[in-house]
Protein backbone atom coordinates (compact mmCIF):
# COMPACT_ATOMS: atom_id res chain seq x y z
CA UNK A 1 0.00 0.00 0.00
CA UNK A 2 1.44 3.38 -1.21
CA UNK A 3 0.93 6.57 0.63
CA UNK A 4 1.09 10.31 -0.32
CA UNK A 5 -0.18 13.08 1.53
CA UNK A 6 -0.37 17.00 0.24
CA UNK A 7 -1.80 19.94 1.56
CA UNK A 8 0.18 20.74 4.20
CA UNK A 9 0.82 24.17 4.07
CA UNK A 10 1.78 27.85 6.78
CA UNK A 11 -1.53 29.42 7.63
CA UNK A 12 -1.77 32.14 10.18
CA UNK A 13 -3.94 31.79 13.52
CA UNK A 14 -7.43 30.69 12.87
CA UNK A 15 -6.90 29.42 9.00
CA UNK A 16 -7.93 26.41 7.35
CA UNK A 17 -6.53 23.97 5.50
CA UNK A 18 -7.34 20.31 3.85
CA UNK A 19 -5.41 17.75 4.12
CA UNK A 20 -5.44 14.93 1.20
CA UNK A 21 -4.17 11.08 1.12
CA UNK A 22 -4.20 9.07 -1.95
CA UNK A 23 -3.50 5.45 -1.32
CA UNK A 24 -2.77 3.13 -4.06
CA UNK A 25 -2.14 -1.18 -3.79
CA UNK A 26 -4.51 -1.78 -1.15
CA UNK A 27 -7.77 -2.25 -4.23
CA UNK A 28 -6.23 -5.55 -5.05
CA UNK A 29 -6.58 -7.47 -1.35
CA UNK A 30 -8.99 -9.69 -0.75
CA UNK A 31 -9.71 -7.65 2.62
CA UNK A 32 -12.70 -5.21 1.59
CA UNK A 33 -12.81 -3.24 4.68
CA UNK A 34 -9.65 -0.91 5.90
CA UNK A 35 -9.27 1.78 8.18
CA UNK A 36 -7.07 4.66 7.86
CA UNK A 37 -6.19 7.55 9.63
CA UNK A 38 -4.49 10.76 10.14
CA UNK A 39 -1.57 11.25 12.64
CA UNK A 40 1.00 13.78 13.44
CA UNK A 41 4.17 14.77 14.85
CA UNK A 42 5.91 17.71 16.15
CA UNK A 43 9.65 18.64 16.93
CA UNK A 44 10.16 16.60 20.27
CA UNK A 45 6.95 15.01 20.88
CA UNK A 46 5.87 11.87 20.13
CA UNK A 47 3.51 10.92 17.12
CA UNK A 48 -0.15 12.05 18.52
CA UNK A 49 -3.33 10.42 16.78
CA UNK A 50 -5.55 12.98 14.91
CA UNK A 51 -8.63 11.38 13.77
CA UNK A 52 -9.41 7.96 11.78
CA UNK A 53 -11.88 6.37 9.46
CA UNK A 54 -13.53 3.15 9.03
CA UNK A 55 -14.21 1.93 4.93
CA UNK A 56 -17.76 1.34 6.39
CA UNK A 57 -18.13 4.76 7.80
CA UNK A 58 -17.22 5.13 11.76
CA UNK A 59 -14.72 8.04 12.49
CA UNK A 60 -12.99 8.17 15.66
CA UNK A 61 -11.08 11.93 16.67
CA UNK A 62 -8.38 12.57 19.18
CA UNK A 63 -8.75 15.31 21.86
CA UNK A 64 -7.15 17.71 19.89
CA UNK A 65 -9.06 17.50 16.44
CA UNK A 66 -12.42 17.46 18.35
CA UNK A 67 -15.05 20.22 17.03
CA UNK A 68 -12.05 21.56 14.59
CA UNK A 69 -10.71 18.73 12.22
CA UNK A 70 -12.95 16.45 10.49
CA UNK A 71 -11.86 13.58 8.59
CA UNK A 72 -13.50 11.62 5.39
CA UNK A 73 -13.08 9.26 3.45
CA UNK A 74 -13.47 8.93 -0.74
CA UNK A 75 -13.69 5.33 -1.38
CA UNK A 76 -14.39 6.12 -5.40
CA UNK A 77 -10.99 8.49 -5.36
CA UNK A 78 -9.50 6.38 -2.44
CA UNK A 79 -8.62 9.96 -1.30
CA UNK A 80 -8.59 10.53 2.45
CA UNK A 81 -8.90 13.99 3.56
CA UNK A 82 -8.83 16.18 6.94
CA UNK A 83 -10.62 19.42 7.19
CA UNK A 84 -9.27 21.90 9.94
CA UNK A 85 -10.08 24.99 10.68
CA UNK A 86 -9.14 27.53 13.63
CA UNK A 87 -6.21 26.17 12.99
CA UNK A 88 -3.54 26.97 16.15
CA UNK A 89 0.08 27.54 16.57
CA UNK A 90 -0.05 24.03 18.58
CA UNK A 91 -1.38 22.16 15.61
CA UNK A 92 1.97 23.17 14.33
CA UNK A 93 3.50 19.25 12.68
CA UNK A 94 3.99 16.41 10.16
CA UNK A 95 0.80 15.14 9.60
CA UNK A 96 1.16 11.50 8.86
CA UNK A 97 -1.75 9.14 6.75
CA UNK A 98 -1.78 5.62 7.87
CA UNK A 99 -3.82 2.72 6.76
CA UNK A 100 -4.63 -0.66 7.84
CA UNK A 101 -6.10 -3.83 6.37
CA UNK A 102 -9.11 -4.63 8.03
CA UNK A 103 -12.08 -2.60 9.70
CA UNK A 104 -12.56 -1.86 13.17
CA UNK A 105 -15.41 0.00 15.21
CA UNK A 106 -14.30 2.43 16.15
CA UNK A 107 -11.78 3.07 14.08
CA UNK A 108 -8.33 2.66 15.99
CA UNK A 109 -6.62 5.41 17.08
CA UNK A 110 -3.30 3.96 18.09
CA UNK A 111 -0.22 4.11 15.40
CA UNK A 112 0.67 0.82 16.35
CA UNK A 113 -2.88 -0.97 14.61
CA UNK A 114 -1.30 0.75 11.77
CA UNK A 115 0.92 -0.65 9.24
CA UNK A 116 1.69 1.32 6.33
CA UNK A 117 2.64 5.18 6.02
CA UNK A 118 2.69 7.89 4.14
CA UNK A 119 6.14 10.78 4.01
CA UNK A 120 4.07 13.24 5.82
CA UNK A 121 2.54 16.94 4.70
CA UNK A 122 4.04 20.06 6.97
CA UNK A 123 1.56 21.93 8.34
CA UNK A 124 2.73 25.07 10.02
CA UNK A 125 0.52 27.88 11.94
CA UNK A 126 1.88 31.17 13.17
CA UNK A 127 0.49 33.45 15.49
Amino acid sequence: VHLVESGGDSVQTGGSLRLSCVASGHTSSRYTNYCMGWFRQAPGKEREAVASVDSNGPTSYGDAAKGRFTISLDKAKNTLYLEMNSLKPEDTAMYYCAFRFGGWKPPPLTDDEYGYWGQGTQVSVSS
